[in-house]
């Protein structure tokens, strides 16, 4: 620190609202001997206009004029160039106040730490002159408080995107959060909505322009007008429903919102898949639904692998009435709930999905909206544990009578054995179902050789995961329970013993 200097003061003065300026902020503008502040080529400077009420007669000012904003430049260094520059310069004049002995305050609209270019000065002071930064209320903040709704909770995610990224990472970063704030709109909106609308969040995106201002706008992403988006705007996903009506008018007619899509009346039933054990194996897409949903509903093993959260009600029931859990989905999203519908793996592999569309598909149930979002199978799970058993055409069968009959079974599996495809079984015994594994068996040793191999996949991804590798003469149908899946290999399956176990894969090729 230089003897005698002023001090640099980084003053975060929140989204806009001058009421929202802290009380240390108000008072170090009132006493700093130096007001400094950005704006465009225009002039006019929104962080001055803030802090205004705070200023008394006599400061000096240091009005820094960007040479650029989005704007083409001839500057020999490109638009960059033409940027540092300018901030080398705008260092340079306020290190001349701090030389001097002058305290500078150096305002920033929001926090001086968040997009800001406050930073850029920091940078290039703090190692010389003494320097202490006030934060504000972010543009973030407001905006939610604008919504009236919570913008994460729980264990909830929130990423915070500059819309100037490309589309495609824009996208991927949607799809992989529980909530998101878009910064930096203006003439990026087009390529925003566009990565709103392939990331799948664009029904749940609001639009907040100059929070918590006189002229606060709110509305949803679709409806914007892409031409009418200014750069003080931002993007708000949040991660849990709205639950409360959101501000966009007096009635949903004058928001251009109709009751229809309004987000507090709308009920919807997602059938989701968790994955087989592991919760590593849950998606990031099935995790926001889980996080969204008003209600669970499912069977009771499956409901208890969804963390619990405030407010959510769950709704587990046995294996074996699938009918009526999907009758009591729809029934409460008919009501306006958010419900997902658990299964383990994926729900459209032996499990809920085809439950509900079935359901759905009663008169009474029109107009409910039903999606399916997909989760890892058991069977690529366990084939992955060993290799890849399945590299090649395989059938997946449920070896289950429950809802149809064995002669229907017997007959899949013979048809399959003598297609020579590796097969997926699902299903394969339970407490009542003791003898399928030895009569599948003897089934497709008609057809196969007996050192076809076989894979026996136990709980795999949960605590008492078991895999063993034992050929299709071996297999003993004592060692097989309604937690295992087994893989049964084709002729071009193939056993190899490495440093790290056994490796099984079927092969794609066929030999002439």
């Amino acid at each position: 620190m230089t003897g005698g200097a002023g001090k640099l003061w980084g003053i975060g003065l929140g989204p806009g609202d001058p009421e929202l300026v802290t009380v240390k902020a108000a008072r170090v503008i009132g006493e700093a001997e130096v007001i400094a502040f950005h704006s465009a080529r225009h002039g006019r400077s929104i962080s001055r206009s803030i802090a205004a009420p705070y200023m008394r007669p006599g400061q000096l000012e240091e009005h820094l004029v960007y040479p650029v904003t989005t704007e083409t430049t001839d500057h020999p260094g490109g638009y960059q160039g033409a940027i540092d520059e300018f901030y080398e310069q705008a260092a340079q004049r306020l290190a001349a106040h701090l030389a001097a002995g002058r305290s500078v305050a150096l305002l920033a609209a929001g926090d001086p730490l968040f997009y800001s270019s406050y930073m850029h000065m920091h940078r290039r002071l703090a190692d010389r002159f003494e320097a202490e930064i006030i934060p504000g209320i972010t543009s973030v903040s407001a905006a939610s408080a604008a919504l009236g709704t919570p913008l994460v909770e729980g264990e909830q995610v929130l990423t915070v995107l500059p819309g100037t990224m490309p589309t495609e990472e824009l996208t991927r970063r949607l799809r992989d959060t529980d909530a998101a704030a878009i910064m930096k709109l203006g003439r990026t909106y087009p390529n925003v909505r566009r990565a709103l609308a392939d990331s799948g969040r664009l029904d749940g995106a609001y639009y907040v322009e100059r929070a918590s201002t006189g002229r606060q706008r709110v509305g949803t992403a679709a409806d914007v007008d892409a031409d009418d988006v200014p750069y003080f705007a931002i993007m708000i996903v949040p991660g849990p429903e709205p639950t409360t009506p959101l501000p966009f008018g007096s009635t949903p007619e004058a928001s251009g919102h109709s009751p229809d899509n309004d987000v507090t009346r709308l009920g919807e039933v997602v059938v989701v898949g968790l994955g087989p054990g592991d919760r590593a194996w849950t998606t990031p897409e099935v995790e926001r639904e889980l996080a969204r949903a008003t209600d669970i509903v499912g069977y009771t093993t499956y409901v208890n692998r969804v963390p619990l959260r405030p407010g959510q009600r769950r709704h587990a029931s046995d294996n074996r009435v699938e009918s009526e859990r999907a009758a009591m989905a729809l029934d409460l999203a008919r009501r306006g709930a958010r419900v997902a519908v658990v299964s383990s793996g994926d729900p459209g592999v032996f499990a809920m999905a085809a439950a509900v569309l079935e359901e759905s598909a009663d008169p009474q149930w029109a107009g409910v909206p039903v999606r399916v979002l997909p989760g890892m199978t058991a069977a690529n799970a366990v084939a992955s544990r060993v290799g890849a058993p399945l590299g090649h055409d395989y059938a997946v069968i449920s070896l289950s009578d429950r809802l149809k009959p064995w002669d229907i079974v017997a007959q899949r599996l013979s048809a399959v054995a003598a297609a020579d495809m590796a097969i997926a079984v699902y299903n394969p015994a339970s407490g009542q179902r003791t003898w399928q594994v030895g009569a599948m068996r003897e089934l497709l040793l008609e057809h196969r050789k007996p050192d076809t191999p076989v894979v026996l996949g136990r709980d795999v991804g949960g605590p008492g995961e078991s895999v063993r590798v034992v050929t299709l003469d071996e297999l003993d149908p004592t060692e097989v329970d309604m937690r295992t899946l087994l893989i049964i290999g084709a002729s071009t399956t193939s056993i190899v013993d490495t440093a790290e176990g056994l490796r099984v894969f079927t092969s794609r090729r066929y030999r002439a």
